[in-house]
């Protein structure tokens, strides 16, 4: 035996459950390797001497059963809850294990409505690092959508990753530190879970904070049970499974087997006998109960995550306006806006609201659209380069901030050439769309990116971004005729290529405009003359807490990519530019509204 390493493993009861924790600790240590030592200790306020003693007789040589009263211990913390009945809540004591026993840094929970199959010793030496709690999922949340709903309306978390707290590898030393005792009391103080109560409250204080372990070692008797008796580490009896309540649940043979080699067995099945129907219907009805209260406070307009994210707001707005009183916004800005706002009042969407530069004409023969010779390719080779080296430094220095991309799996759907369609609010979102073809390229492995550019733009614009304009495969537009035609060969040849070409359809740039501008109809022109797809998208803002040089917030980006939308052989050419337009139009309003939970109007 490893005298050097005791295992410390703890439950919570109370007199009229000690029976059933009973059962749970025999299963243990029929199963426990003898090559540890091990600690039980049960949390209680009043159970009778004869029955503690009925428990420690349970334990062999290498097992020591402790019978911990927190009555001392509730009364030393009882300023600080705002429950009553704390006492009857036992629920509640595994939050106090890293307090009361501070020698220790990690520490097993389990209920008293299970059996242990596995080597305890096993699940215990699971490394969790810097973990707060090792556990397994919670089959509710994962198989019945009320529930899942509800962790991620009510909570904010997601359903995938909320764990049953029967059994809990405790980080105990993590527990203190972090002190999770303290958040936990102030949360009871915020806000009142009903559904699941203290699982709520440890799954939030610990989200990003687990170490995720099989759940063979937490098989519940809920829905469809992935386990066999075979398989299964830890069998755990919930709500209308518990086999002193009914006879027919799974694994019921397993646990009375075990409840057989207990002095409780006749006190048991006293209490199977004794069930009534009128009672066992109304376990049956309380499930139901839980899935309507489950429900109702995910609907709550003011359930804990809605409260969450007001105060987020709020706190996020008081120290955005301490940062925007230090820096004065940019009258050139402050213009911008207003000129916006009263261009959307006149209905003025394809007009930019900021000059352009000086232009010429882009003569024939002038631009090597489709980069036939050596020098163009070399150019944009090193353009590109330069192009995302740039990109890589506005990331990091925050001045752009891409939060997300939304809608990856509908790149899949693409079969060929498409036009890449986005709103345009700033001269650098094309830079944005160099992600979702990064993505594009990660899936399809093949095509190049174009842009589509003003003429303006690529014969007049200074610097840096000039040269960019100017080499980063880029199809100006071109007011003459002859180079106009030389644009359109050039289109149809890289879109039959299969290659990817961005155009803003809206025409103009606003600056930080978040809503989907009217449409104008190159953009699908492009499209149904060259039976290409059209791929929407949509690019949503929201404040970060940088403010940049101008006195405004820097905009985090969340990328949304549509449904690609394909001509309709069944429809005419003039009838399928307004379809495409139209659903465009469509797509890009949904995300809007989806986003920013209000209804799109122009003023």
């Amino acid at each position: 035996m490893n005298k050097n390493k005791t295992i410390p493993v703890f439950f919570a009861c109370d007199e009229n459950f000690v029976k059933f924790t009973a059962v749970t600790i025999n299963s243990l240590i029929a199963n426990a390797s003898k090559e540890f030592s091990y600690d039980i200790h049960i949390l209680c306020t009043k159970i009778s001497e004869d029955k503690k003693q009925k428990v420690i007789n349970l334990a062999p040589e290498n097992f020591k059963v402790y019978f911990d009263d927190v009555t001392n211990y509730l009364k030393s913390i009882s300023y600080r809850l705002p429950i009553r009945d704390y006492y009857s809540k036992t629920t509640y004591y595994r939050l106090f294990i890293s307090e009361m026993f501070p020698e220790l840094d990690k520490a097993l929970y389990l209920d008293s409505d299970m059996i242990v199959l596995g080597d305890i010793s096993e699940l215990y030496n699971h490394d969790i690092g810097e973990n707060y709690v090792g556990a397994c999922n919670e089959q509710a949340m994962v198989q019945t959508d009320v529930y899942g709903t509800y962790v991620e309306k009510c909570i904010g978390l997601d359903r995938n990753k909320y764990f049953n707290a029967g059994m809990l590898l405790i980080n105990c030393a993590q527990f203190r530190k972090q002190k999770i005792l303290d958040q936990f009391i102030r949360l009871l103080h915020e806000y009142s879970f009903v559904v699941t109560q203290d699982e709520d409250y440890l799954n939030f204080i610990c989200k990003d904070k687990v170490f995720w372990i099989e759940n063979s070692w937490n098989v519940e008797t809920y829905g469809e049970i992935k386990y066999s008796e075979t398989t299964a580490k830890i069998i755990h009896y919930l709500m209308v499974g518990k086999p002193w309540h009914f006879k027919d649940v799974p694994f019921a043979e397993i646990f009375w087997n075990y409840a057989k080699q207990t002095p409780f067995c006749e006190e048991i099945n006293s209490v199977l006998e004794n069930y009534t129907d009128e009672q066992r219907k109304n376990d049956y009805e309380s499930v139901d109960r839980l899935a309507k209260l489950a429900e109702s406070e995910t609907n709550r307009p003011d359930n804990f995550l809605k409260r969450r994210m007001i105060l987020e707001q709020k706190l996020k707005e008081e120290k955005a306006q301490e940062k925007t009183s230090a820096i004065p916004k940019s009258q050139d800005r402050l213009r911008i806006l207003a000129k916006i706002a009263e261009y959307e009042k006149q209905g003025r969407f394809a007009e930019d609201v900021e000059d352009d530069p000086p232009s010429r004409q882009i003569q024939p023969g002038e631009v090597d659209y489709q980069q036939k010779k050596i020098s163009s390719k070399i150019k944009s080779y090193f353009a590109f380069n330069a192009a995302r080296k740039f990109l890589n430094k506005m990331l990091k220095t925050k001045q752009i901030i891409i939060k997300g991309i939304e809608g990856k799996e509908n790149i899949e759907l693409l079969n060929g050439g498409t036009i890449i369609t986005c709103n345009h609010f700033n001269p650098l979102d094309s830079f944005a769309i160099q992600y979702v073809y990064d993505e594009i390229k990660k899936q399809k492995k093949h095509g190049k990116f174009f842009r589509i550019i003003k003429e303006g733009n690529y014969t007049s614009f200074p610097g840096f971004y000039g040269k960019l304009m100017r080499s980063c495969n880029t199809l100006p537009l071109s007011s003459n005729y002859k180079t106009m035609n030389e644009f359109l060969l050039a289109v149809k040849n890289l879109l039959s290529a299969g290659n990817y070409i961005l155009i803003y359809p809206e025409q103009s740039l606003w600056w930080n405009y978040r809503k989907p501008k009217p449409l104008r109809k190159g953009a699908y022109t492009l499209a149904v003359k060259n039976n290409a797809a059209v791929l929407p998208v949509f690019i949503t803002m929201q404040d970060s807490d940088i403010v940049d040089s101008d006195g405004f917030f820097v905009q985090e980006y969340t990328i949304h990519i549509c449904k690609p939308i394909f001509p309709n052989p069944e429809i005419s050419r003039n009838e399928n530019i307004e379809f495409m337009m139209n659903e465009n139009y469509s797509a890009w309003k949904k995300v809007y509204e989806d986003t920013y939970k209000i209804p799109l109007r122009y003023e």
